[in-house]
């Protein structure tokens, strides 16, 4: 009985340790599909070389995320089988000691499918993030991923000289979407225009623009070939 009680336990410390994992991977920006998968992956040691794998090794909180539990899979393994191969030693009974490690794997199975009730797992993703965020783990939003850096998309911002060309166009005129160039804002004396610019905003002389798009279709923005409409 002892036995049994042992691999339940480490049963439960080892689901509750990668849906904790799981939630944090999630509170930095990943999808929980991706996030789920890479916790399973860790916590059981199975490496796989795609491009998730990547998003969770370039990133310092991802990375230590992964490496705790890394560290927590090994000993929750170990511990459980430690367990069975002693209660094969111990037992007189065989066929007693296979009840007991079948018993132990069902209702471990019967905890799993009720931690993946929708309601169960809300309760619990809530619960973890509060507990993670009061433990001060930092909300670490991958922006990178977000926006799509690596792809070579940028966001910057760009200060309207004099001769600009798009000086004193409004933005149906000078038509930046047209080559995917998105104006997220426009900065005048110090300040931020209020809400998102619209097509009949006019940009002037002096200004800062936020673009989103392309590095090189935002530089050819600024080139007058572009903004003249040519």
């Amino acid at each position: 009985m002892t036995a049994i009680i042992t691999l339940i336990v480490i049963a439960m410390f080892s689901l509750l340790a990668i849906k904790v994992s799981t939630t944090a991977l999630m509170m930095t920006g990943l999808s929980y599909d991706t996030a789920s998968f890479q916790s399973y992956s860790a916590f059981f040691g199975v490496g796989f070389t795609t491009k998730e794998a990547e998003l969770v090794v370039n990133h310092p909180v991802r990375r230590r995320i992964i490496r705790d539990l890394i560290l927590v899979g090994n000993i929750g393994l170990t511990s459980a089988l430690a367990t069975m191969v002693a209660t094969f030693v111990q037992g007189s009974n065989v066929f007693g000691s296979l009840m007991l490690i079948l018993a132990a794997v069902v209702i471990a199975l019967a905890i799993s499918a009720v931690s993946r009730l929708d309601y169960v797992r809300k309760t619990l993703d809530h619960l973890i993030a509060y507990t993670l965020t009061q433990a001060g783990l930092v909300r670490a939003l991958d922006y990178e991923l977000l926006l799509r850096i690596e792809h070579g998309y940028v966001v910057s911002e760009y200060l309207i000289e004099p001769g600009n060309p798009l000086v004193g166009k409004m933005l149906r005129e000078s038509r930046p979407w047209d080559i995917g160039v998105i104006v997220l804002a426009i900065r005048r004396d110090e300040a931020l225009l209020p809400g998102i610019p619209g097509p009949s905003d006019v940009i002037d002389a002096g200004d800062v623009v936020v673009l989103y798009g392309q590095e090189k279709d935002a530089k050819r923005l600024m080139q007058s070939d572009v903004a003249s409409g040519a």
